[in-house]
């Protein structure tokens, strides 16, 4: 008698899109702990689409001398990785509440998610013309092409806790106000340029950048 070959893996479920609108910082960021706190096993992967009022966030490993001059924004300490970065209005942001103990070989996906993560900015600003490309050692996507090459676009700081659930995510610079980067050493690099689509001839609505974004982070990652 033949043995009854073993059910193949379900294939990762889709993350639910959340809407947050506006919102404060603090209050995004007290929302997504909360939220990893309470979840389960059976707990849906969510992505939290958000757009910020002027904030900047520091990574764990950050060094608060790098805001140079806050100018009166506020200054928020994070749990994420990474340097100082800024948030404000124009920028599309998704936060990625994932659980990775869901997919095969966890632990190698952890390097394989950030990769991914990278890959759906890179491909969405092909959408638009822009060519973006990574950079060893930085994470985040920088201009690929004169005149802007090497300007930084995207950040990404990510949580990932001990039980393989993330939060916080990438921000994609739409169409911004860019003087608060110059404020800063965006990501701890003392003068490190920073762009954003509108600069780098590319005018698009920012609710269709960040939904454009987040379909490609569901299909890259649940692929």
């Amino acid at each position: 008698m033949s043995a009854t070959p073993s059910p193949l893996p379900d294939a990762p479920r889709r993350p639910r899109l959340i809407e947050r609108g506006i919102e404060a910082y603090e209050t995004t960021f007290a929302a997504m702990r909360a939220f990893t706190d309470a979840r389960g096993a059976d707990t849906p992967d969510e992505l939290w689409l958000v757009e910020h009022p002027p904030v900047y966030t520091l990574g764990l490993g950050a060094d608060p001398s790098h805001v140079l001059d806050a100018h009166g924004i506020p200054v928020v300490q994070t749990d994420r990785g990474g340097e100082v970065t800024f948030h404000g209005p124009g920028q599309a942001v998704v936060y990625l509440l994932m659980d990775l103990r869901r997919r095969p070989g966890a632990r190698l996906f952890a390097r394989e998610f950030v990769h991914k993560i990278e890959q759906s900015v890179i491909e969405t600003l092909q959408a638009y013309n822009l060519s973006g490309e990574r950079k060893p050692g930085a994470p985040g996507i920088y201009m690929a092409n004169a005149p802007w090459k090497g300007a930084k676009i995207a950040a990404l700081g990510l949580k990932v806790r001990g039980n393989g659930c993330t939060y916080h995510g990438v921000s994609l610079n739409v169409s911004m106000d860019l003087a608060p980067f110059s404020w800063i050493n965006p990501c701890g690099y003392e003068g490190l340029a920073t762009v954003d689509m509108k600069t780098a001839g590319t005018e698009a609505p920012l609710a269709e950048v960040r939904s454009r974004l987040a379909g490609k982070l569901t299909e890259l990652l649940t692929a």
